[in-house]
């Protein structure tokens, strides 16, 4: 390779990326899943928290037209602006010309918000049960999903920007995992390090909120890293599009490899955020053990899955993705259906608890890493037939359908804590795992229907 005129924007397409673009790229990803988990473990125990974790109840848990409560109400009320948001954020991002790249500035000027606002979620005005509540985390929701999604859009369509073979984006996508995977046990620590707090003296619901203000403030720090580590203009290979809003949606609904993608995951993230948000109620309703458990238990799941992480990449590349991501859903199927009977079985409590999160870990192992590596090739085929580099838009349509998902998750989860949430009265917890089941199921049946082979071919012809 020749130096030419602007070392900034040499010919990269041999040359390995440095390990400083693939650990930046991975730290951001670490930040916004200590943001998005953070969510979606606390949010629902924070503002109905069930009658022994000392928390007050802040909102309502009435139900409206028989099924909906305040939480699913609040739930969906930020998701409704990312049916805007996303594309708008795909379109723009593949169009930039930004002298720092097309990702890498809306990453930089989101993550302050972001990190912020996620912090607001945990500080209601009022301190007890008051319909105020409501309103400010309906209110905040609608103002954290344009940050939010203007930097987790761009940070995955990276994945397929910076990779150049189908391995490559795999190895990207594994390490990108692996900090997603260390964000979710941190985002796990929040209890204990609020635990801490109450220690020194603070209520517990102050100390859960302080708890809040440093995980958020450390997932800001890590969402600003590849923004000082990664030259975009020189390793993205990709270049701005200049085709039209309808053009690119056309390119995006039209593609038939990724439809299948599509309904499995949205499946699969549902049931991840069942798990998520039940996390907490499994520990401490069906189990009765302390809440401090739960981070320790995320932490055993994500040292096995790190431990697995090396597999999962070596069999990706020797065998089908598609097959061991039909593996991964069989698997968490079964995790969730002995999810049902957890406090039955004739077991200490800890040790059911070891066995369900350690059954997920390799199901999470394998689909943690393997989607974003498929979408990223699913991606490089519409650039390479089409001409036209529009991998942020596969990507925000799959953030935007994650949302939903997640947000279907949540939903049905809080409605099903109607059957019950408490210890002794714990229907609706238990339920929550056959829903899992039945999710999983249904995405391993769907993502069958992926035509796996069709694509490698048409990417080596092409």
């Amino acid at each position: 390779m020749t130096d030419t005129a602007d070392p900034a924007r040499l010919d990269t397409e041999h040359e390995p990326l440095p390990r400083r673009v693939v650990l930046g790229l991975s730290a951001g990803h670490g930040g916004m899943s200590i943001l998005i988990n953070l969510l979606g473990l606390l949010l629902v125990f924070f503002y109905l928290p069930p009658d022994n974790a000392g928390l007050p109840q802040l909102v309502t848990d009435a139900v409206f037209l028989g099924v909906l409560n305040a939480i699913v109400v609040v739930a969906a009320s930020g998701r409704l602006l990312d049916a805007i948001t996303d594309p708008i954020i795909a379109i723009l991002s593949d169009r930039s010309r930004h002298r720092l790249g097309r990702r890498v500035p809306f990453m930089l000027y989101a993550a302050f918000p972001a990190a912020v606002l996620t912090f607001l979620m945990f500080v209601p005005p009022e301190s007890g049960l008051s319909g105020w509540n409501l309103v400010w985390i309906a209110g905040i929701q609608l103002l954290l999903y344009v940050p939010l999604t203007a930097y987790v859009t761009p940070a995955f369509s990276l994945v397929a920007d910076l990779g150049r073979t189908s391995d490559e984006r795999l190895d990207l996508a594994t390490w990108t995992s692996v900090f997603w995977a260390l964000g979710i046990v941190f985002a796990g620590m929040t209890t204990p390090l609020g635990a801490l707090f109450e220690s020194f003296g603070m209520s517990t619901l102050r100390g859960l909120q302080a708890a809040v203000g440093v995980v958020c403030g450390v997932a800001l720090l890590m969402m600003l890293v590849p923004t000082r580590l990664i030259d975009e203009p020189r390793w993205s290979r990709s270049e701005p599009t200049a085709v039209s809003l309808r053009q690119m949606i056309q390119t995006v609904v039209s593609n038939r490899f990724f439809r299948y993608y599509l309904a499995a995951d949205f499946a699969y993230f549902c049931g991840l955020m069942i798990i998520q948000t039940g996390a907490l109620f499994y520990v401490t309703v069906l189990l009765e053990l302390e809440d401090g458990w739960v981070a320790a238990l995320l932490g055993l799941m994500v040292v096995i899955a790190l431990a697995l992480y090396p597999l999962v990449n070596s069999q990706a590349k020797k065998r089908s993705p598609k097959h061991l991501v039909i593996l991964a859903f069989v698997l968490a199927a079964i995790d969730f259906g002995f999810i049902i009977g957890l406090g039955t079985y004739p077991l200490p409590n800890v040790v059911q608890a070891a066995l369900a999160i350690s059954g997920f870990a390799l199901p999470f192992s394998i689909l943690s890493v393997l989607p974003s590596a498929i979408l990223s090739d699913i991606a490089e085929y519409s650039a390479k037939t089409t001409g036209e580099a529009t991998a942020g838009l596969f990507f925000a349509a799959r953030t935007f359908l994650q949302k939903i998902a997640q947000t279907v998750g949540v939903m049905l989860f809080a409605l099903l804590t109607s059957f019950g949430r408490d210890v002794g009265d714990d229907l609706g917890i238990r339920l929550s795992g056959a829903a899992g089941l039945v999710l999983y199921g249904l995405a391993g049946v769907l993502f069958a229907g992926y035509r796996e082979q069709k694509l490698k071919a048409a990417l080596a012809e092409t």
